[in-house]
């Protein structure tokens, strides 16, 4: 059987440096603390939460494919429209 005992680090580490004997790069700067972080994934952010699979005959989804980039729509924004239509 393995000895875990060997496994296990030694702190042979020094304590880290007061935050006077840092330099200048680790202190935040003003300018830049009181921004709010846009993420490019919030910026797309639709809501939608479930997964919807499903299988398709490669002219379906070539169709799917050039509406959604001629109207500059996501494949399920495409979708949700037609569906709307058909209820009409």
């Amino acid at each position: 059987m393995a000895d875990a005992e060997k496994l296990k680090r030694k702190n042979n580490l020094p304590p880290p440096p007061s935050i006077e004997e840092t330099s200048e790069n680790i202190h935040p700067r003003s300018d830049v603390t009181n921004y709010e972080r846009i993420d490019g994934r919030s910026l797309r952010r639709t809501g939608r939460t479930i997964q919807f699979n499903t299988r398709v005959t490669p002219e379906f989804d070539m169709r799917l494919r050039e509406i959604a980039q001629r109207e500059r729509l996501t494949l399920v924004e495409v979708l949700e429209q037609a569906l709307m239509r058909y209820d009409q």
